[in-house]
């Protein structure tokens, strides 16, 4: 059984290692195939803080809170419909007022008993 285990541990860190070797190798492969070296291209997420506020690009393109905001704006103007969403909203909806009716009954009960003089 230590034979096996030791067997399986060994396999596992040489697939391990043969995982890392291969992905520096195609890091390597992609950087030889742009043909030079270029630092704004080797991220895909570049976050900079200069001038007192943070700054984001994606794949090369800047990205701003404004233009958040745009996208927001426009996502609530086409009111898009998700059906899982209105089927949550409408399990929510129907679980919260069966709530409050079985607090509306329960506390109608206590009511009643208070006003009868009965003690439970």
């Amino acid at each position: 059984m230590k034979m096996f285990t030791l067997k399986a541990l060994g396999i596992a860190f040489l697939m391990f290692a043969c995982v890392l070797f291969g992905m520096q190798q195609a890091n390597g492969g992609i950087l030889k195939m742009k043909g030079y070296e270029d630092e704004n291209f080797s991220s895909a997420l570049a976050i900079n803080n200069e001038q007192g506020g943070l700054e984001a690009s994606i794949l090369g393109s800047d990205v701003s809170s404004h233009d958040l905001q745009k996208k927001k704006e426009q996502m609530e103007e086409m009111k898009t419909f998700n059906l899982l969403s209105g089927i949550g909203k409408g399990v929510a909806d129907g679980v919260s007022s069966l709530a409050q009716k079985g607090v509306d009954l329960v506390s109608g009960v206590i009511n009643k008993d208070k006003d009868t003089g009965n003690q439970p």
